[in-house]
Order: C-alpha cells, then sequence, then structure tokens
C-alpha cells in the first residue's frame, strides 16, 4: 500500500510538472510565434521614440521586423495615406489634405499622442554673446524676406559675426510646427538656409560653425549637449528654457508640443501590429524618456490603449 501511494504521488507531481512546463513552453511559443514586418517612417523627432519601442519590443519578439525611417512627418504621410506603411511618426496633427487622400484610398487610422517635445532653438557651443531670444526675434530671422545674416543685425551689442541657418526641410512636422507659431503661418520662412530632415546633420552643422543658429526636437539637443548650446525662449513672459518641467507644464511656450503616432486600421488588427502598438502605449514614459523627450500623463496613456483594444 505504502509502495502504491509513493507510485501515485510520483505520477501526480509528474504531471503536474508536465502541466506547468507545458503551459510555460505554449507561452514561449506563442511569444516567440509573433511574427511579419511593421514598417514605420516620418518624423525624424518622433524616430528614437519609436526606434526604441522597436528595439525593446524584439528583444521578446525577435521574429518581428520593424524598419523605422526618417523622411519627415510630411514624407511619413505620404507613404502612410497610400498604405506603403503601418505607423507614420508625426511631430504635429495629420493635415486636412493628407486625411482625405487617406479617405480616397480607403486607409482608415486612428491618432495616438506618445510624448512631448520643446522644440529647441540652438547655437555653436562657442556662442558667448546670447543666452535667451525672444520670439520677435527668431521671427526677424526667419521669416519670409529676412536678409538678417549677421548677429549685430538682431541686436547692436552683439558681435560681428557672420550668421548661418540650419533647420528642417519642407517635408518635416517640425519646419510645419516652427514657422507657424514664428512667422506666423505654416511653410512661411526664408529659404537661403541648410535645411535636412535628418536632425544628426543639423547637429553636425550647427556644432561645426561658430555663427550657426537652427532648431529641431529637444532630444537631439540632449543628445548632443556637449557640443551645442540651447538658448531659452522669450514669448514676452521672460526667459524659459526647455526642461521636463517646462515642457510638460507648457510654460516653455510657444514651442512645447505634442508628438503622434498614426497607426493604419487595417494594420492594427494583425496580432504583431497590436501587441507592438499596445507595448508603446504600455511603457510610453519609459520610451519618451529613453527617447529624450517628455511622457505624458498615465492617464493619457491608457486613454490610448482603451482605444485601440477594440482592435484586439
Amino acid at each position: 500500500m505504502k509502495n502504491l501511494l509513493k507510485k501515485y504521488i510520483s505520477v501526480s507531481i509528474f504531471i503536474i510538472l508536465i502541466m506547468i512546463f507545458g503551459c510555460s513552453t505554449d507561452e514561449n511559443t506563442s511569444d516567440s510565434a509573433l511574427s511579419g514586418t511593421i514598417e514605420i517612417d516620418g518624423s525624424s523627432t518622433v524616430f528614437p521614440i519609436s526606434v526604441a519601442a522597436a528595439e525593446i519590443f524584439r528583444e521578446t519578439h525577435p521574429n518581428v521586423q520593424i524598419p523605422v525611417g526618417i523622411s519627415g512627418t510630411g514624407g511619413g504621410m505620404k507613404r502612410f495615406v497610400v498604405g506603403e506603411t503601418a505607423i507614420s511618426n508625426a511631430s504635429r496633427p495629420i493635415k486636412e489634405k493628407e486625411a482625405a487622400l487617406a479617405l480616397e484610398n480607403e486607409i482608415e487610422f486612428t491618432e495616438l499622442e506618445v510624448a512631448f517635445d520643446g522644440l529647441s532653438v540652438i547655437v555653436n557651443k562657442s556662442n558667448d554673446w546670447i543666452e535667451c531670444i525672444t520670439t520677435e526675434e527668431l521671427n526677424s530671422i526667419w521669416d519670409q524676406g529676412s536678409d538678417i545674416n549677421n548677429w549685430n543685425q538682431v541686436r547692436s551689442d552683439f558681435p560681428d559675426v557672420e550668421m548661418n541657418l540650419y533647420g528642417p526641410g519642407t517635408d518635416s512636422g517640425t519646419f510645419d510646427y516652427f514657422t507657424h507659431v514664428i512667422n506666423g503661418e505654416e511653410g512661411k520662412t526664408r529659404s537661403d538656409y541648410t535645411p535636412s530632415e535628418d536632425d544628426n546633420v543639423l547637429v553636425m552643422g550647427v556644432s561645426g560653425d561658430k555663427g550657426s543658429i537652427g532648431y529641431f526636437g529637444y532630444a537631439y539637443y540632449i543628445e548632443n549637449a556637449d557640443k551645442l548650446k540651447i538658448l531659452s525662449i522669450d514669448d514676452g513672459t521672460g526667459c524659459i528654457a526647455p526642461s521636463e518641467d517646462t515642457i510638460n507644464d507648457g510654460t516653455y511656450s510657444p514651442l512645447s508640443r505634442p508628438m503622434y503616432i498614426y497607426v493604419n486600421n487595417s494594420e492594427l488588427i494583425k496580432t504583431e501590429v497590436y501587441e507592438f502598438v499596445k507595448f508603446y502605449l504600455e511603457n510610453g514614459v519609459m520610451l519618451a524618456n529613453e527617447g529624450g523627450y517628455v511622457g505624458l500623463p498615465q492617464t493619457n496613456y491608457q486613454e490610448s490603449l482603451s482605444i485601440i483594444s477594440m482592435y484586439k
């Protein structure tokens, strides 16, 4: 009887172990079974966040390929509205004409806010004559028809140093936002500056040019703070420098802004895309910080998770 009991206990333990390890294996198989390609393109500003999301997600799901491009918000939207990409990074809301093209091509989409950015005005590290610039001065430098090409044209007590301008290209959402809030009209700007959709090119330009001034997303300044100088902005209420606090509470005005991803709904019903977007939102604050930006309040991410849950 004792031997029979031992045999029964051994068999029972064996069955329990099979059940435990069997379930674990099934779960692991389910994770590793996720596969496919999630094509992302668009804003160079949102790029660091989406790259961080892709890299961390693939640690658990290595069979999911997630290429992330940087053609600018406008360039990304051109691809997104014809169904070439699953997700479009954007540093501004989608334009009416872009949404109309999406509708025309039967592309339904979901807009999701993912972080806050403080668009940053930067100069060369050796610049020792300016710490804060007014929005009026920025307008005088960047507005269409401006002929300012020397720092002493901005303020008479500034030195006689040639000024060279660096900024995003016309496909950039950062370009759209900056020209709107500084020059009063989206796309209205002088044309004699060095443009690029790749913010790293702008970093190299400003860091190598003593008389330079430029603008791009906060993350690219943080990543290159050792070779750039950031300016405080005075919109009439005093000089405010961009920081996690001033970007989050909006006092860094008028250059604080939300950032977005747009997701093609027909892609969102695919398991790998849904799980990636869900991961993106569940880890929103961490990913925003990883990318050099400011995370949204947790309630914002929860609301977005509720929106996408219908595609599960």
